[in-house]
């Protein structure tokens, strides 16, 4: 069941959703980095026939793209958890479920936004964001009292 906002409430996550978002861009970043790394060296190894293949180097790479990706999952675990959800997170892109006059839709913060500006219809996504107002804040609630 979905966890719904005021933008007060997701203003105060703010700082720690960002915190995980940049830690989930971080272990991603590791984790493609690494996955890289692997293909080149498989590439090198069909290359040369196997010939003086570096175990160590193989293994270095896995190990650092396995402890990306737990830390990627943990990551957008904690998101999970908080309520919000991760649009995409290449740009830190994060959705606040609110309800505006009963219907569901989302409060935006992307990350470098300095607050939640902007809201958009669950259909809508990012391209249909609207500025937040007046008349949404008088309309719009959470579940939880602030």
């Amino acid at each position: 069941m979905p966890r719904f906002f005021t933008i007060q409430q997701a203003e105060r996550l703010l700082p720690e959703a960002e915190s995980i978002i940049r830690d989930a861009i971080a272990a991603k970043s590791g984790y493609e980095q690494a996955e890289e790394e692997m293909q080149n060296f498989s590439r090198r190894i069909m290359m040369l026939g196997g010939v003086r293949v570096d175990h160590t180097e193989i293994l270095k790479h896995r190990d650092q793209r396995d402890s990306s990706a737990a830390v990627l999952k943990s990551a957008m675990e904690k998101i999970g958890e908080i309520g919000c959800l991760v649009k995409d997170l290449d740009i830190g892109l994060i959705d606040f479920p609110t309800l505006l006059n009963g219907e569901e839709v989302y409060l935006c913060w992307k990350l470098g936004e300095s607050g939640i500006h902007f809201w958009h219809g669950v259909h809508e996504g990012f391209q249909g964001r609207k500025a937040i107002d007046e008349a949404f804040l008088a309309s719009h609630q959470g579940d939880l009292p602030n």
